[in-house]
């Protein structure tokens, strides 16, 4: 699903994109586009490999006026992550939960609302001559290497 769904949907939309004379496509990417980790191996790699389709829908179909850009987002509170920012019964937070804290310049997980504005601006006209780039609303998690001890 992770990258053969959005394959399938390019081949499905661009041939009317063709015709129409331009079109936009945003793949949800991932910061694990970038990054790997334990026990994330297949979602990584199919994430590296959706990268990478953005990549090169843009250089096959920039000259037909598509642009073909994604989002990558960092770690987002939703309702699949919520038991990993629960706080412990000891009233500590999780260790995952920690670990992505002192991770993330920014402090906190991202929030759906975080997303919404890098979509608009995709979709939207003020982005018609950025191709193929992945815009990472990560809280700054890409950039930052962690505290020195």
């Amino acid at each position: 699903i992770d990258l053969t769904g959005q394959f399938i949907m390019a081949k499905a939309v661009l041939p009317s994109m063709i015709k129409k004379g331009h079109g936009k496509i945003i793949n949800i990417c991932s910061m694990m586009s970038e990054l790997g980790r334990e026990t994330v191996v297949g979602y990584a790699s199919a994430k590296g490999g959706l990268k990478m389709l953005t990549k090169n829908i843009c250089s096959e179909f920039g000259e037909k006026n598509i642009q073909c850009n994604g989002i990558g987002p960092g770690y987002i509170a939703t309702p699949q992550t919520a038991p990993l920012r629960e706080i412990q019964p000891d009233g500590s937070r999780h260790p995952f939960d920690q670990f992505i804290i002192s991770k993330t310049p920014a402090g906190r997980w991202g929030k759906l609302d975080d997303l919404a504005g890098a979509a608009i601006f995709l979709a939207s006209d003020a982005s018609n001559f950025i191709n193929g780039h992945i815009l990472y609303v990560d809280g700054g998690i890409l950039a930052y290497i962690g505290k020195q001890p």
